[in-house]
């Protein structure tokens, strides 16, 4: 499928779900929607904490269309969104057009959904694509740096992966910086705050087998985390899992 055609199907409600292992070969990217009053400090926030929260695109005050994927409209092209008043969700919304202002300023911050399918072609397996699951998020311990009110824990994405596959995925993923790159913890999760491997703080667990490692990448669902901590007056994000998928493909991303 193409991105503009997932658009198409998200804008008219018949694609509602996760985007992991959808439109494979095509950059993804999380969402963090702000008003301008703040969006200085979430970008230094960005600055200050690149493995988490990578730069792809921000779209200036009221625009809402990106420059990465022809014809979209980012308040109507992700399965599922959050909005968040003060620290607390307060209500989950297919599309946010009733609710868009013209000061509101788009982040569009790379996802690791995007180099997936380099881990796929390099014959690395992924259980939760092909059990068509999301993939399991955890919030850590590793304290991100503040930036004005944004300040609070990593979120980390984790995938099982064979133990003699892990220094390839490594490899692979570390070709992506802006995708979030290489691991920020492989192996024990209790080292990073996880007390409960089985049970995900978002996604879903796929199990961790014998002669698997767990490895943990930096997450952008960072942002929310920092919502709820920093209690932030007002945000707009993707609900984790649910991403934007622009035109531009891994090929062109990594010719850049």
């Amino acid at each position: 499928m193409l991105p503009s055609d997932l658009r198409t199907n998200i804008r008219n409600g018949q694609h509602q779900t996760h985007t992991s292992g959808v439109c494979q070969n095509y950059v993804q990217t999380n969402l963090v929607v702000l008003p301008k009053e703040y969006a200085f400090d979430f970008l230094l926030f960005t600055t200050r904490n690149p493995k988490s929260c990578p730069i792809v695109e921000v779209l200036e005050a009221g625009q809402f269309e990106s420059q990465y994927a022809k014809d979209s409209d980012i308040r109507r092209d992700i399965p599922l969104y959050h909005v968040y008043e003060h620290g607390q969700l307060v209500e989950k919304k297919h599309q946010i057009d009733d609710v868009w202002r013209d000061d509101f300023v788009t982040f569009l911050i790379g996802c690791s959904f995007t180099f997936e399918s380099q881990l796929i072609k390099g014959d690395i397996p992924l259980r939760h694509i092909e059990e068509n699951k999301n993939v399991a998020m955890y919030t850590t311990t590793i304290q991100t740096e503040k930036a004005g009110v944004f300040e609070g824990p990593m979120v980390v994405s984790m995938r099982p992966i064979p133990d003699h596959l892990v220094q390839k995925a490594t490899d692979i993923t570390s070709l992506f910086p802006k995708m979030h790159g290489a691991p920020v913890h492989i192996g024990d999760p209790s080292e990073i705050g996880i007390k409960d491997i089985t049970k995900p703080d978002y996604g879903d667990f796929v199990g961790i087998k014998d002669g698997e490692t767990p490895m943990f990448w930096a997450c952008g669902v960072t942002p929310q985390a920092v919502a709820l901590h920093g209690k932030v007056p007002f945000m707009i994000t993707h609900s984790p899992g649910c991403m934007f998928v622009m035109d531009w493909s891994n090929e062109e991303y990594l010719r850049e």
